[in-house]
C-alpha cells in the first residue's frame, strides 16, 4: 500500500509534493500516524472543500427550523447553502409553544453592484422589516458573505437595531467565506454565537428522569428522527438536537439536559466543550451509524446514567431492533461481503460509515476528510500539540465561566473513574485512525487528481463522497454514493437505517450502468489538426 501512496505523490512537482506528502499517509507505514490537516489548499488544485459561510449557514445554522436566516450577500451564496442539503424538519407544537419551519424558503438581501459601492446595511434593515411583517419569526439570524466583510457592513449593529425595533432575537454571524481554510471555520463561528446568545436562555426542565442533547446531528434524510425514536424508546428524553430538525425553542433549554451525545465531532465539539465548562454537562462521543455502533452507543449511555432498570430497557430495545432487522442484514451481508470502499466526506462520516461497512463485510481501502483537524484523525490527545497558525487565529476562540445558577456535576470523580474502567470515555474522541486496518490510506483534503489516481489503482467497488465529485467518479466507471445528502434516500442511522443503506449499495452494485459508459473521446477523436508551417 505504501507504494500506492508513493506512486500518486511522485507525479507532483517538488513544490506540490512537499505540501501534499504529509496530508497522505498509509496506516502502519510509520510508528507515528501524524497527519497534516486544517491548512490552506494549494492554489489551483481542485479541492472539494466549502467555505467558512457554508460551514456556518449551510451546516450548523441552516437546519434550525424556526430561525429565519437572512444571507447578507449575493443571491448565489444563499442559493448554494439552501438547495443542496436534505436536513429535514417540520413545524410542531410542544408545551403550547409552536416552532414553525422556514427551511423551504431562501432569504437573501441579493446584494448588487451598487450595494457593494455604497454599502448594504440599509438594504439589510429593509429585508428584516419585510421578514418580520410577513413571517413574524421568533428569531432572525444574519449570515454575512465575502463582499460584506470586504466593504465593512456592521451586521451586529443591525442585529441590535432589529432586537430593539421588533423585540425578537436577532443574531449576526460574521462568517465571510474567505475566513479560515475551509467550512470548519464556519462551524466554530456558529458554535460561538449559539453558546453566547441562545443556550441557557430557556427554563423548561426535562420531564423525564434522564435527558440528553444530540450534538452534531443534522437530520439528513431523517437520520435525527430515527436516533430520537431509539432514545425515546429506551425511555430517554431528547431536549434538543444540534441542529437537525430542531428549533431555537428547544436549543435555549439545552443547558438543562443531563448529558450531551456528540455525533459529528468536528462541527460541534466547541459547543460540547463549552457546555461542559459552563454547565458541567459531560459529553460522550457516539455513533448511530451501523448496528454495532448503535449497540455500543446506547449501552454506554445506559452505563453513564447507571440505572439498572434503564440499562435493562436499553438492552431490550437493542435486542428487539437487531432481531427485527436480522434477516435482511444477513441477506445483504451475503451479497456485499468482500467488497471494498473508499470514503471522502466531511464531518465524522468518513469514520462513522466505516463501522457500517464492516457490518456488511466491506473493507475500507481509503478514507479522508474535507475539513478535519488533526484530532479528528488522531484523537483528542494530540490537542496540546496542535499549533495554531495565522488562519486559525482569524477565528475567535471564546472562553466561558461556570454558570452560578445552572452549573452542576452529574457524576462524582469516583463514578467517572468507574466508567473509564468499563470503557466509557467521557469528553473524548478517539479519532478515525485507531479503528482502521493496517495498509489503509488516509488522505486529507483529497483533490481531483488524487481521486482519479487512487480509484485507478485501488479500484474500490464503491466510492462514498459528496455532490461536487460524485459525477466525476461515476463517469469514470465507479459507483459513487453521496453521503452528504444520501442521493435522496435515507435515513441511514439506527438499526433500520443500516438496512436501508445496505439495500441502496446493493442496488447500485447490481446496476453497474456507469461502468458500461465510454466517453466519446475515447472512441472517436474530437479534434484533428496538422502541424503548422508545413506546405
Amino acid at each position: 500500500m505504501s507504494s500506492v501512496r508513493d506512486h500518486v505523490l511522485d507525479q507532483y512537482n517538488s513544490r506540490v509534493y512537499k505540501n501534499r506528502k504529509e496530508h497522505v499517509i498509509t496506516i502502519g507505514e510509520k510508528e507515528s500516524n501524524e497527519v497534516v490537516a486544517n491548512t490552506r489548499t494549494i492554489p489551483g488544485i481542485i479541492t472539494q472543500r466549502g467555505c467558512c459561510y457554508a460551514g456556518c449557514k449551510g451546516v450548523v445554522l441552516g437546519p434550525i427550523k424556526d430561525a429565519l436566516i437572512i444571507v447578507h450577500g449575493p443571491i448565489g451564496c444563499s442559493y448554494y447553502a439552501w438547495g443542496t442539503r436534505r436536513h429535514k424538519a417540520e413545524s410542531d407544537v410542544r408545551d403550547g409553544e409552536e416552532a414553525k419551519s422556514y427551511l423551504e424558503y431562501c432569504f437573501s438581501t441579493d446584494m448588487q453592484e451598487s450595494d457593494i459601492v455604497f454599502g448594504g446595511e440599509k438594504k439589510l434593515k429593509q429585508a428584516i422589516t419585510e421578514a418580520v411583517s410577513i413571517f413574524n419569526p421568533p428569531a432572525i439570524f444574519i449570515c454575512s458573505t465575502c463582499p460584506v466583510g470586504l466593504i465593512g457592513d456592521d451586521i451586529h449593529a443591525v442585529a441590535k437595531w432589529a432586537e430593539e425595533e421588533y423585540g425578537i432575537k436577532c443574531i449576526g454571524f460574521s462568517c465571510e467565506g474567505y475566513k479560515g481554510v475551509s467550512q470548519s471555520a464556519g462551524h466554530h463561528i456558529a458554535n460561538n454565537q449559539l453558546i453566547r446568545y441562545i443556550i441557557g436562555t430557556g427554563d423548561k426542565k426535562p420531564k423525564k428522569q434522564y435527558s440528553v442533547n444530540i450534538l452534531g446531528e443534522y437530520n439528513i434524510g431523517g437520520d435525527g428522527w430515527e436516533v430520537e425514536r431509539l432514545l425515546r424508546r429506551c425511555g430517554i428524553e431528547v431536549v434538543s438536537v444540534f441542529t437537525g430538525g430542531t428549533s431555537v425553542r428547544d436549543i435555549k433549554n439545552a443547558h438543562l439536559a443531563d448529558l450531551n451525545l456528540v455525533q459529528c465531532h468536528r462541527s460541534i465539539n466547541y459547543v460540547a466543550d463549552m457546555m461542559y465548562e459552563k454547565y458541567g454537562i459531560d459529553w460522550i462521543k457516539v455513533n448511530f451509524i451501523g448496528t454495532e455502533s448503535c449497540r455500543k452507543s446506547l449501552t454506554e449511555i445506559g452505563e453513564y446514567f447507571g440505572d439498572e432498570e434503564l440499562k435493562k430497557r436499553i438492552q431490550e430495545v437493542i435486542t428487539d431492533e437487531i432481531l427485527n432487522n436480522a434477516d435482511e442484514m444477513q441477506y445483504l451481508k451475503s451479497k456485499l461481503k468482500g467488497k471494498t470502499a473508499a470514503l471522502y466526506v466531511g464531518g465524522s462520516r468518513s469514520h462513522h460509515y466505516q463501522t457500517l461497512l464492516k457490518d456488511f463485510g466491506i473493507r475500507t481501502v481509503l478514507a479522508g476528510y474535507e475539513f478535519a483537524h488533526r484530532d479528528d484523525y488522531e484523537g483528542r490527545e494530540v490537542l496540546p500539540d496542535i499549533k495554531p497558525d495565522a488562519d486559525s487565529k482569524n477565528i475567535e476562540s471564546i472562553t466561558v465561566e461556570q454558570d452560578k445558577k445552572y452549573y452542576r456535576v452529574y457524576l462524582t470523580d469516583e463514578q467517572k473513574a468507574a466508567l473509564v474502567e468499563k470503557g466509557v470515555k467521557l469528553n473524548y474522541y478517539e479519532g478515525m485512525f485507531k479503528e482502521m486496518e493496517e495498509g489503509s490510506i488516509i488522505t486529507d483534503d483529497l483533490n481531483h487528481f488524487e481521486t482519479e489516481e487512487f480509484i485507478n489503482i485501488l479500484k474500490p467497488d464503491v466510492f462514498f463522497s459528496g455532490i461536487k465529485d460524485k459525477f466525476v467518479v461515476q463517469k469514470g466507471g465507479t459507483l459513487c454514493r453521496q453521503l452528504h445528502s444520501y442521493d435522496y434516500s435515507g435515513p441511514y442511522a439506527g438499526f433500520q437505517g443500516a438496512v436501508s443503506f445496505g439495500k441502496d449499495i446493493l442496488m447500485g452494485l447490481s446496476t453497474p450502468a456507469w461502468g458500461l459508459v465510454r466517453a466519446p473521446w475515447k472512441k472517436v477523436p474530437v479534434l484533428s489538426a496538422t502541424l503548422g508551417g508545413e506546405e
